[in-house]
């Protein structure tokens, strides 16, 4: 049943977490929107890979991201089309080539003050859950409710596998561990909001839960918030 109150939702954690699955219906049940930050991220790093913008140049990499329309398109039941200078590229996203780099792209300062610009902007309506890896400690530090999910690497593996091989992709469990672990480090060193519970943040341990146990701990919670 949706909440009265119009909540901005925060929820934060390592790739593989359950972030966006739990983010979605989560949205889903209190009748909110739901924007997967990650995803604009993503946008600029397919858009520095088809545009052959070097990943060593940061001031190339703030310069796309300031010129590049994105766009999110929230779909009945919290789904979203992510438009790239008027074009759907959401299929395109979650590609390994664009797993690869996306943590370059993310950790540039210029990059991250454009975009957390962008999702400052469409949060500011409330009603909204969003998810990312520094949405309470930076785009919304004043959030009213605070969630970090978190999981083992080998969980968070094994559900990136089965997402990458659901999709049709050729992967290996291990390459995708590994690729997850360089991801870990990378999230957690960077200068730039790294990944990081924010200090009144909910901490929310998914191993072992299924999805819906997950959602049902956030939605409690939120709803105490909203009384």
């Amino acid at each position: 049943m949706p909440i009265k109150k119009n909540l901005r939702i925060a929820i934060d954690g390592p790739v593989g977490a359950g972030k966006t699955s739990a983010g979605r219906l989560l949205a889903a049940r209190l009748g909110y929107r739901f924007l997967d930050t990650g995803l604009m991220y993503r946008a600029v790093t397919l858009a520095a890979l088809d545009g052959h913008v070097p990943m060593g140049d940061p001031a190339a990499l703030e310069a796309l991201a300031a010129r590049s329309d994105i766009r999110l398109d929230t779909a009945p039941g919290g789904g979203a089309s992510i438009l790239l200078n008027g074009k759907d590229v959401t299929a395109r996203l979650r590609s390994p080539e664009v797993d690869r780099s996306v943590s370059i792209v993310s950790a540039v300062p210029g990059v991250r003050a454009v975009l957390v610009e962008k999702q400052r902007q469409i949060a500011s309506g409330g009603d909204i859950v969003m998810a990312g890896r520094d949405i309470g400690t930076v785009v919304l530090r004043d959030a009213e409710l605070k969630i970090f999910l978190d999981a083992s690497g080998q969980t968070r593996a094994r559900r990136r596998y089965e997402e990458l091989r659901a999709s049709g992709g050729t992967v290996k469990y291990d390459d995708v561990l590994a690729g997850l672990t360089r991801r870990d480090g990378l999230d957690s060193s960077r200068p730039a909001s790294p990944l990081i519970p924010a200090a009144d943040a909910w901490l929310v341990d998914s191993d072992g839960l299924t999805l819906e146990q997950v959602v049902d701990c956030m939605e409690k919670l939120a709803t105490e918030r909203a009384r």
